[in-house]
């Protein structure tokens, strides 16, 4: 669809939006009319068809706030006093659970691991015989501080068997990446508006295992980020928000719903992102920038490239970038001089084309 940014949005979002998703937003509703609870409502049915659950096991809520809050209300809400959080940790996402959780004093235990490599299975196990305690399990899907894949499909059953509630943050890849919740025996999974369904900044989303869910009343340490008092609202009133909604916000997520529908669904989604991403890492490598993370780990979301020498302006290279119309993101790691280029949203083979004949001009004027 066409774009009408003057630049396109490299990033793993906010990222590009369709024109008509755009244009949703034009629209004022009021919090209370039916209509737009029936929106609420439908948004809420089909973030369970894209999670591939029965709507009698799993419910979703919607949450205020960007894809943290929606991590902060779960973290906040679904772990008692007396529980006990592991979080593996291979990014800076997984280190602000850790943050959150030291917020509001949840005892935790933290599986940290190498920036550039996997959680696996085994580490996992490893920590639970040091901490048998563990009640809940926290990880990331994808890690965007290198946009690294962490094996879900392999731990989170695994860590079910135990018993223990598991919670995983896809904020990055649901919507983009084919996740089977209810076969993975996911309990609480969180994502957000501006990330691969492609709507815009606004509000988070959690589905979560009903039984689970209800569990969890009383216990929530905020008023705001309450899960289970936004849960039962919304199923006492029929798609009522407790507190002010972001209305327009809402109708364009509706919008972006369609779309991803009319592309054929999140297998087909996921196709144009690993192709996006595969074309890529090929062309930049051509070009003498290596990625970061061994293609075995690497997502179709956003990919990390090292600088290409020590002398390498980022700055420059940025805002030259910028100026030909791509923005891209600086990298996030402590050790090694990185930077990201997402290929999420509204962005197609030929866009990554235009970006590698732009960049392989940059290369050979800035070092």
């Amino acid at each position: 669809m066409e774009n009408e940014n003057n630049y396109l949005l490299l990033t793993p979002g906010p990222l590009t939006t369709s024109s008509t998703v755009k244009r949703a937003m034009e629209f004022d509703y009021c919090t209370w009319d039916d209509d737009y609870k029936g929106i609420t409502q439908t948004i809420r049915r089909s973030l369970l068809d894209i999670a591939q659950v029965s709507s009698k096991k799993y419910t979703s809520v919607l949450m205020q706030g960007s894809g943290t809050y929606g991590v902060e209300s779960v973290i906040s809400s679904v772990i008692p006093d007396d529980g006990t959080l592991m979080i593996a940790m291979n990014g800076a996402y997984g280190e602000r659970i850790g943050q959150m959780a030291d917020v509001y004093g949840i005892d935790h235990v933290d599986l940290i691991i190498d920036e550039q490599q996997p959680i696996t299975l085994e580490s996992v196990k490893q920590m639970l015989k040091r901490y048998p305690e563990t009640t809940h399990f926290a990880m990331i899907h994808c890690e965007t501080t290198t946009g690294i894949l962490n094996p879900i499909e392999e731990i989170i059953p695994w860590m079910h068997e135990q018993g223990i509630i598991t919670i995983v943050d896809a904020m990055s890849s649901f919507g983009g990446i084919p996740i089977a919740v209810e076969d993975l025996k996911i309990d609480y999974l969180i994502s957000s508006t501006n990330k691969c369904i492609q709507g815009v900044p606004g509000f988070s989303f959690i589905v979560a295992n009903e039984e689970k869910l209800r569990e969890i009343e009383g216990i929530a340490r905020t008023l705001s980020l309450d899960l289970y008092s936004q849960f039962d609202e919304m199923e006492a009133n029929n798609g009522k928000w407790r507190f002010t909604s972001p209305t327009h916000v809402v109708h364009a997520f509706a919008q972006a719903l369609i779309e991803l529908r009319v592309e054929g669904g999140v297998e087909k989604r996921f196709e144009r992102y690993r192709d996006n991403q595969s074309k890529l890492s090929e062309g930049m490598k051509k070009l003498g920038f290596e990625p970061l993370i061994d293609t075995d780990w690497q997502s179709p979301i956003i990919t990390s490239f090292k600088y290409p020498s020590d002398d390498f302006d980022f700055g420059k290279f940025y805002s030259k970038l910028k100026e030909s119309g791509f923005v891209i993101y600086p990298g996030k790691l402590s050790e090694v001089p990185t930077f990201r280029i997402g290929n999420i949203g509204e962005v197609y083979a030929e866009d990554i084309d235009r970006l590698l004949k732009v960049i392989e001009k940059l290369s050979q004027k800035i070092s």
